[in-house]
């Protein structure tokens, strides 16, 4: 399995947009990627400008399919548009 964790700092005053986006995309992604297992996403209780986005998918290929559907494609650079500087994006191997 491949999992992602991305860190990111939402610029202030775009935080509720950025919400309806990673809704939109988490909502999306489940109802039509079957190779999607998880996609959170979580806001720091006490920094309410940080979130993590927390993914996994059942192989690779599921992975590289969520990368290229279009409604991926269409959301995620407004997605990025909502972030303050740079996105920390790590990718993990499920391991238990």
């Amino acid at each position: 399995m491949v999992t992602f964790i991305a860190t990111l700092q939402i610029a202030a005053g775009r935080e509720k947009e950025f919400e309806r986006l990673q809704t939109e995309l988490s909502e999306i992604s489940h109802r039509e990627e079957e190779g999607l297992l998880v996609y959170d996403v979580i806001r720091h209780h006490r920094k309410p400008l940080n979130y993590v986005v927390y993914a996994r998918f059942k192989d690779q290929a599921a992975f590289e399919f969520h990368q290229q559907v279009d409604f991926h494609q269409r959301l995620v650079p407004a997605i990025l548009a909502c972030v303050e500087g740079a996105m920390d994006l790590q990718l993990y191997d499920w391991v238990g």
